[in-house]
């Protein structure tokens, strides 16, 4: 095989999707159910891959993520339907599950904490409930991230997390990205192990 046909092989070829769980437009922007865009925004700026490209119904981008062919995908579906755009996502690469890394928010978790897992039940999110349903699998590794629960004052989880974080809020989650950051790396390079360790 050339050089080229190397390259070329390569380029096209995808080791791992990450996949942050949002709602598209301006009108969810820094809600607590975007805190799984949030992160994919972040490691798409520290690893330079741009999610400029609507593919897999996500706003996505491909590149080199610590030695891995990543593909980092936002789906564009809305949070209930991102089992969709991750389906689409691991067919078109013929990539199994277990490479796809999930971020997304979690209403048992105390604001800006981190709990990684293998697999698991979706505990009540729509979006993790949405995948499981579309892929026919729970085995797949994932990153919550703590947005606080239901405060007494609030009747409606639903209302809760579509409502927009406070600037306070917002600085708590986004001083753990670069946790995340690092957590994501060793997840797709098979250390999902070592990664809960030392962030859960």
């Amino acid at each position: 095989m050339t050089l080229f046909k190397k390259l070329y092989t390569r380029s096209g070829a995808v080791d791992f999707i990450i996949a942050g769980l949002g709602n598209p437009g301006a009108k969810y922007e820094k809600t607590r159910h975007n805190a799984g865009f949030g992160a994919a925004d972040y490691i798409s700026g520290r690893t330079g891959i741009k999610l400029e490209r609507l593919k897999h119904m996500s706003k996505s981008g491909k590149g080199d993520f610590d030695g891995k062919n990543v593909l980092i995908i936002k789906p564009q579906t809305y949070m209930n339907a991102s089992g969709e755009a991750l389906a689409d996502a691991l067919a078109f690469y013929k990539l199994d599950p277990s490479r796809a890394l999930v971020i997304f928010d979690d209403v048992s978790l105390d604001l800006g904490r981190i709990r990684i897992r293998k697999s698991g039940s979706d505990g009540g999110h729509k979006g993790i409930q949405s995948i499981i349903e579309r892929l026919g699998t729970e085995d797949f590794p994932r990153i919550k991230i703590g947005v606080g629960s239901l405060p007494p004052s609030w009747d409606n989880l639903a209302d809760w997390v579509l409502s927009k974080m406070s600037v306070a809020e917002h600085n708590v989650i986004a001083e753990k990205y670069d946790s995340i950051y690092a957590a994501a790396s060793l997840i797709i390079n098979g250390e999902i192990d070592k990664a809960m360790g030392m962030y859960n």
